[in-house]
Protein backbone atom coordinates (compact mmCIF):
# COMPACT_ATOMS: atom_id res chain seq x y z
CA UNK A 1 0.00 0.00 0.00
CA UNK A 2 1.28 3.44 -1.00
CA UNK A 3 0.21 6.89 0.14
CA UNK A 4 -1.27 7.61 -3.28
CA UNK A 5 -3.67 4.66 -2.78
CA UNK A 6 -5.01 6.34 0.36
CA UNK A 7 -5.14 9.74 -1.33
CA UNK A 8 -7.19 8.30 -4.21
CA UNK A 9 -9.50 6.49 -1.78
CA UNK A 10 -10.11 9.67 0.26
CA UNK A 11 -10.85 11.69 -2.88
CA UNK A 12 -13.50 9.19 -4.02
CA UNK A 13 -14.93 8.89 -0.50
CA UNK A 14 -15.31 12.67 -0.20
CA UNK A 15 -16.73 13.16 -3.68
CA UNK A 16 -18.74 9.90 -3.79
CA UNK A 17 -18.02 10.01 -7.50
CA UNK A 18 -15.12 8.51 -9.43
CA UNK A 19 -15.43 11.12 -12.19
CA UNK A 20 -15.58 13.97 -9.66
CA UNK A 21 -12.59 12.60 -7.76
CA UNK A 22 -10.67 12.19 -11.02
CA UNK A 23 -11.25 15.85 -11.89
CA UNK A 24 -10.06 16.89 -8.44
CA UNK A 25 -6.92 14.74 -8.83
CA UNK A 26 -6.33 15.85 -12.44
CA UNK A 27 -6.38 12.30 -13.79
CA UNK A 28 -8.65 9.99 -15.80
CA UNK A 29 -11.39 8.02 -14.04
CA UNK A 30 -10.37 4.56 -15.29
CA UNK A 31 -6.85 4.48 -13.73
CA UNK A 32 -8.30 5.94 -10.55
CA UNK A 33 -10.86 3.11 -10.40
CA UNK A 34 -8.08 0.54 -10.96
CA UNK A 35 -5.98 1.97 -8.13
CA UNK A 36 -8.94 1.86 -5.73
CA UNK A 37 -9.60 -1.78 -6.72
CA UNK A 38 -5.91 -2.55 -6.10
CA UNK A 39 -6.31 -1.12 -2.59
CA UNK A 40 -9.48 -3.15 -2.01
CA UNK A 41 -7.69 -6.30 -3.17
CA UNK A 42 -4.76 -5.65 -0.82
CA UNK A 43 -7.06 -4.98 2.14
CA UNK A 44 -9.33 -7.89 1.30
CA UNK A 45 -12.46 -5.73 1.65
CA UNK A 46 -14.76 -3.74 -0.63
CA UNK A 47 -14.53 -0.04 0.20
CA UNK A 48 -17.33 1.19 -2.06
CA UNK A 49 -20.69 -0.01 -3.32
CA UNK A 50 -20.94 0.94 -6.98
CA UNK A 51 -23.82 0.99 -9.43
CA UNK A 52 -24.56 2.98 -12.58
CA UNK A 53 -25.91 5.95 -10.62
CA UNK A 54 -24.32 6.02 -7.15
CA UNK A 55 -21.14 5.38 -5.19
CA UNK A 56 -21.47 4.62 -1.48
CA UNK A 57 -19.00 3.76 1.27
CA UNK A 58 -19.20 0.27 2.68
CA UNK A 59 -18.77 -0.32 6.40
CA UNK A 60 -15.09 -1.07 5.74
CA UNK A 61 -14.76 2.14 3.70
CA UNK A 62 -16.37 4.24 6.43
CA UNK A 63 -13.97 2.72 8.96
CA UNK A 64 -10.93 3.39 6.78
CA UNK A 65 -11.80 7.01 5.93
CA UNK A 66 -10.81 8.71 9.24
CA UNK A 67 -7.70 6.49 9.48
CA UNK A 68 -6.64 7.43 5.94
CA UNK A 69 -7.25 11.13 6.57
CA UNK A 70 -5.09 11.01 9.71
CA UNK A 71 -2.25 9.21 7.89
CA UNK A 72 -2.33 11.68 4.99
CA UNK A 73 -2.43 14.66 7.35
CA UNK A 74 0.67 13.39 9.13
CA UNK A 75 2.46 12.76 5.84
CA UNK A 76 1.45 16.16 4.48
CA UNK A 77 2.92 17.83 7.57
CA UNK A 78 6.42 16.65 6.63
CA UNK A 79 7.20 19.32 3.96
CA UNK A 80 6.37 22.34 6.10
CA UNK A 81 8.18 20.94 9.12
CA UNK A 82 11.33 20.28 7.06
CA UNK A 83 11.07 23.53 5.07
CA UNK A 84 11.33 25.50 8.31
CA UNK A 85 15.10 25.40 7.91
CA UNK A 86 16.72 26.42 4.63
CA UNK A 87 20.23 25.61 3.50
CA UNK A 88 21.57 28.71 5.26
CA UNK A 89 19.74 27.93 8.46
CA UNK A 90 17.07 30.63 7.88
CA UNK A 91 13.37 29.79 8.07
CA UNK A 92 11.30 30.05 4.89
CA UNK A 93 7.51 30.50 4.98
CA UNK A 94 5.50 30.03 1.77
CA UNK A 95 2.33 32.04 1.08
CA UNK A 96 0.09 31.23 -1.89
CA UNK A 97 -0.88 33.97 -4.35
CA UNK A 98 -3.67 33.55 -6.97
CA UNK A 99 -3.60 35.19 -10.42
CA UNK A 100 -4.94 38.71 -10.68
CA UNK A 101 -4.30 39.61 -7.03
CA UNK A 102 -5.23 43.25 -6.37
CA UNK A 103 -2.34 45.71 -6.23
CA UNK A 104 -3.23 46.72 -2.67
CA UNK A 105 -2.78 43.13 -1.51
CA UNK A 106 0.53 42.88 -3.35
CA UNK A 107 1.62 46.03 -1.54
CA UNK A 108 0.44 44.46 1.72
CA UNK A 109 2.52 41.35 0.98
CA UNK A 110 5.61 43.48 0.41
CA UNK A 111 4.96 45.19 3.75
CA UNK A 112 4.62 41.79 5.44
CA UNK A 113 7.89 40.64 3.89
CA UNK A 114 9.68 43.66 5.35
CA UNK A 115 8.04 43.34 8.79
CA UNK A 116 8.84 39.64 9.07
CA UNK A 117 12.36 39.78 7.63
CA UNK A 118 13.84 39.74 11.11
CA UNK A 119 12.39 36.27 11.75
CA UNK A 120 12.22 34.47 8.38
CA UNK A 121 11.92 34.82 4.60
CA UNK A 122 8.35 35.15 3.37
CA UNK A 123 8.12 33.76 -0.17
CA UNK A 124 5.21 33.67 -2.62
CA UNK A 125 3.88 30.56 -4.34
CA UNK A 126 1.55 31.07 -7.36
CA UNK A 127 -1.51 28.98 -8.17
CA UNK A 128 -5.27 28.87 -8.63
CA UNK A 129 -7.40 29.47 -5.55
CA UNK A 130 -8.66 25.88 -5.22
CA UNK A 131 -5.17 24.41 -5.66
CA UNK A 132 -3.74 26.88 -3.13
CA UNK A 133 -6.43 26.05 -0.55
CA UNK A 134 -5.67 22.34 -0.96
CA UNK A 135 -1.93 23.05 -0.62
CA UNK A 136 -2.57 24.90 2.65
CA UNK A 137 -4.76 22.03 3.90
CA UNK A 138 -2.01 19.53 2.98
CA UNK A 139 0.60 21.59 4.82
CA UNK A 140 2.61 22.51 1.72
CA UNK A 141 1.95 26.23 2.22
CA UNK A 142 1.74 28.13 5.51
CA UNK A 143 -1.11 30.34 4.25
CA UNK A 144 -2.59 31.62 1.00
CA UNK A 145 -4.66 34.41 -0.44
CA UNK A 146 -7.60 32.77 -2.21
CA UNK A 147 -10.87 33.79 -3.83
CA UNK A 148 -13.76 32.95 -1.55
CA UNK A 149 -15.66 30.82 -0.87
CA UNK A 150 -13.34 27.88 -0.24
CA UNK A 151 -15.16 24.73 -1.23
CA UNK A 152 -14.39 21.06 -0.87
CA UNK A 153 -13.48 18.94 2.16
CA UNK A 154 -10.41 21.04 2.95
CA UNK A 155 -12.63 24.00 3.88
CA UNK A 156 -13.39 22.55 7.31
CA UNK A 157 -9.69 22.51 8.22
CA UNK A 158 -9.04 26.14 7.31
CA UNK A 159 -9.41 29.46 9.11
CA UNK A 160 -10.47 32.32 6.83
CA UNK A 161 -9.88 36.06 7.17
CA UNK A 162 -11.65 38.19 4.53
CA UNK A 163 -9.30 40.92 3.33
CA UNK A 164 -10.71 42.47 0.17
CA UNK A 165 -14.03 42.81 -1.68
CA UNK A 166 -13.81 43.80 -5.34
CA UNK A 167 -16.91 44.81 -7.32
CA UNK A 168 -17.61 43.01 -10.59
CA UNK A 169 -18.93 44.47 -13.83
CA UNK A 170 -19.93 43.37 -17.31
CA UNK A 171 -17.41 43.18 -20.16
CA UNK A 172 -19.38 44.26 -23.24
CA UNK A 173 -18.79 44.97 -26.95
CA UNK A 174 -17.73 48.59 -27.34
CA UNK A 175 -19.65 48.94 -30.62
CA UNK A 176 -22.92 48.41 -28.74
CA UNK A 177 -22.21 49.79 -25.25
CA UNK A 178 -19.30 52.21 -25.76
CA UNK A 179 -21.33 55.29 -24.82
CA UNK A 180 -22.91 53.79 -21.70
CA UNK A 181 -21.98 54.25 -18.03
CA UNK A 182 -23.83 51.17 -16.69
CA UNK A 183 -25.90 48.21 -17.88
CA UNK A 184 -28.88 46.30 -16.46
CA UNK A 185 -29.35 42.55 -16.40
CA UNK A 186 -32.56 42.95 -18.38
CA UNK A 187 -30.52 44.38 -21.27
CA UNK A 188 -28.34 41.27 -21.33
CA UNK A 189 -31.05 38.63 -21.67
CA UNK A 190 -30.48 38.42 -25.41
CA UNK A 191 -26.71 38.16 -24.98
CA UNK A 192 -24.69 35.01 -24.30
CA UNK A 193 -22.68 34.89 -21.09
CA UNK A 194 -19.11 33.75 -21.83
CA UNK A 195 -18.10 31.21 -19.16
CA UNK A 196 -14.42 30.62 -18.43
CA UNK A 197 -12.85 27.21 -18.94
CA UNK A 198 -13.37 24.72 -16.06
CA UNK A 199 -11.00 25.36 -13.17
CA UNK A 200 -10.03 28.84 -14.37
CA UNK A 201 -12.66 31.04 -12.67
CA UNK A 202 -13.00 31.26 -8.86
CA UNK A 203 -15.71 29.21 -7.13
CA UNK A 204 -17.86 32.33 -6.70
CA UNK A 205 -18.44 32.37 -10.47
CA UNK A 206 -20.49 29.15 -10.19
CA UNK A 207 -22.90 31.04 -7.95
CA UNK A 208 -22.76 34.03 -10.30
CA UNK A 209 -23.72 31.77 -13.21
CA UNK A 210 -26.82 30.61 -11.31
CA UNK A 211 -27.78 34.17 -10.38
CA UNK A 212 -27.52 35.31 -14.00
CA UNK A 213 -29.68 32.37 -15.10
CA UNK A 214 -32.32 33.22 -12.49
CA UNK A 215 -32.32 36.81 -13.80
CA UNK A 216 -33.18 35.57 -17.29
CA UNK A 217 -29.70 35.38 -18.86
CA UNK A 218 -29.94 31.86 -20.29
CA UNK A 219 -27.49 31.66 -23.21
CA UNK A 220 -23.95 30.42 -22.55
CA UNK A 221 -20.68 30.21 -24.45
CA UNK A 222 -18.41 27.84 -22.52
CA UNK A 223 -14.71 28.16 -23.24
CA UNK A 224 -12.43 25.14 -23.27
CA UNK A 225 -9.07 26.91 -23.17
CA UNK A 226 -7.59 28.71 -20.15
CA UNK A 227 -6.91 32.02 -21.88
CA UNK A 228 -8.42 35.22 -20.48
CA UNK A 229 -7.71 37.09 -23.73
CA UNK A 230 -9.96 34.69 -25.63
CA UNK A 231 -12.97 35.93 -23.66
CA UNK A 232 -12.39 39.49 -24.88
CA UNK A 233 -12.14 38.33 -28.48
CA UNK A 234 -15.54 36.65 -28.29
CA UNK A 235 -17.21 39.59 -26.53
CA UNK A 236 -15.77 42.12 -29.00
CA UNK A 237 -17.59 40.39 -31.86
CA UNK A 238 -20.98 41.26 -30.30
CA UNK A 239 -24.03 39.55 -28.75
CA UNK A 240 -21.99 38.28 -25.79
CA UNK A 241 -20.64 39.49 -22.46
CA UNK A 242 -18.45 38.29 -19.62
CA UNK A 243 -17.88 39.40 -16.03
CA UNK A 244 -14.65 40.86 -14.66
CA UNK A 245 -13.30 42.97 -11.80
CA UNK A 246 -13.98 46.71 -11.90
CA UNK A 247 -11.30 49.25 -11.02
CA UNK A 248 -8.00 50.36 -12.45
CA UNK A 249 -5.75 48.79 -9.82
CA UNK A 250 -6.85 45.23 -10.56
CA UNK A 251 -4.31 43.05 -12.32
CA UNK A 252 -7.12 41.84 -14.61
CA UNK A 253 -7.01 45.12 -16.54
CA UNK A 254 -4.12 43.72 -18.61
CA UNK A 255 -6.56 41.28 -20.26
CA UNK A 256 -9.02 43.93 -21.44
CA UNK A 257 -9.66 43.97 -25.17
CA UNK A 258 -9.52 47.31 -26.99
CA UNK A 259 -12.95 46.68 -28.56
CA UNK A 260 -14.73 46.02 -25.26
CA UNK A 261 -15.90 48.17 -22.35
CA UNK A 262 -16.27 47.26 -18.68
CA UNK A 263 -19.42 48.66 -17.04
CA UNK A 264 -20.97 48.37 -13.57
CA UNK A 265 -24.42 46.79 -13.28
CA UNK A 266 -27.24 49.17 -12.49
CA UNK A 267 -29.45 46.50 -10.86
CA UNK A 268 -26.97 43.88 -9.64
CA UNK A 269 -24.15 44.12 -7.08
CA UNK A 270 -21.74 41.17 -7.34
CA UNK A 271 -18.41 41.15 -5.45
CA UNK A 272 -15.40 38.90 -5.58
CA UNK A 273 -14.00 38.45 -2.06
CA UNK A 274 -10.40 37.51 -1.34
CA UNK A 275 -9.39 35.92 1.96
CA UNK A 276 -6.25 34.82 3.75
CA UNK A 277 -6.52 31.14 4.76
CA UNK A 278 -4.41 28.95 7.03
CA UNK A 279 -4.77 25.61 8.75
CA UNK A 280 -6.23 25.90 12.24
CA UNK A 281 -4.18 23.08 13.78
CA UNK A 282 -0.95 24.33 12.22
CA UNK A 283 -1.61 27.78 13.71
CA UNK A 284 -1.49 26.21 17.18
CA UNK A 285 1.72 24.27 16.47
CA UNK A 286 3.70 26.73 14.35
CA UNK A 287 5.00 30.02 15.86
CA UNK A 288 6.04 31.26 12.39
CA UNK A 289 2.45 31.02 11.15
CA UNK A 290 1.12 32.72 14.28
CA UNK A 291 3.53 35.60 13.71
CA UNK A 292 2.45 35.85 10.05
CA UNK A 293 -1.26 35.98 10.90
CA UNK A 294 -0.73 38.44 13.76
CA UNK A 295 1.27 40.82 11.57
CA UNK A 296 -1.35 40.53 8.82
CA UNK A 297 -4.11 41.42 11.28
CA UNK A 298 -2.20 44.54 12.32
CA UNK A 299 -2.10 45.85 8.76
CA UNK A 300 -4.41 48.72 7.80
CA UNK A 301 -4.93 50.83 4.70
CA UNK A 302 -4.67 47.97 2.22
CA UNK A 303 -6.23 49.97 -0.60
CA UNK A 304 -8.72 52.58 -1.70
CA UNK A 305 -12.47 52.03 -1.17
CA UNK A 306 -13.97 49.95 -3.98
CA UNK A 307 -17.38 51.22 -5.09
CA UNK A 308 -19.98 50.67 -2.33
CA UNK A 309 -17.88 48.11 -0.47
CA UNK A 310 -14.66 49.10 1.24
CA UNK A 311 -11.53 47.07 1.62
CA UNK A 312 -12.04 44.90 4.67
CA UNK A 313 -9.48 46.02 7.22
CA UNK A 314 -7.49 43.60 9.31
CA UNK A 315 -8.60 44.02 12.94
CA UNK A 316 -5.98 44.94 15.50
CA UNK A 317 -4.45 42.03 17.34
CA UNK A 318 -1.71 41.69 19.97
CA UNK A 319 1.68 40.58 18.63
CA UNK A 320 2.29 36.85 18.47
CA UNK A 321 4.50 35.27 21.03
Amino acid sequence: MELFHLRYFVAVAEQLSFSGAARRLHMAASPLSRRVRDLEHELGAALFERDSHHVRLTEAGATLLPIARDILARADDIPWRLSRVSAGGRDVVLVGVPPGLHESLREGLRTLERRLAGWYDLRRWPGGSEDLARAVARGELAAAFVRLPVRGPEAAALEVLEVLAEPLGAVLPAAEFGSRTSVSLAELRDHAYVVAAPGLAPAYFDRLDRELSEAGVKQRIRLKTGDYTGTGEIVAQGSAFSVSILGERTAMRRYRHEDTVLLPFSDFDPFLVTGLVWRADRYVADPALRRLVARAKEMTGLGEPLRSRRVIRFPKAPPAA
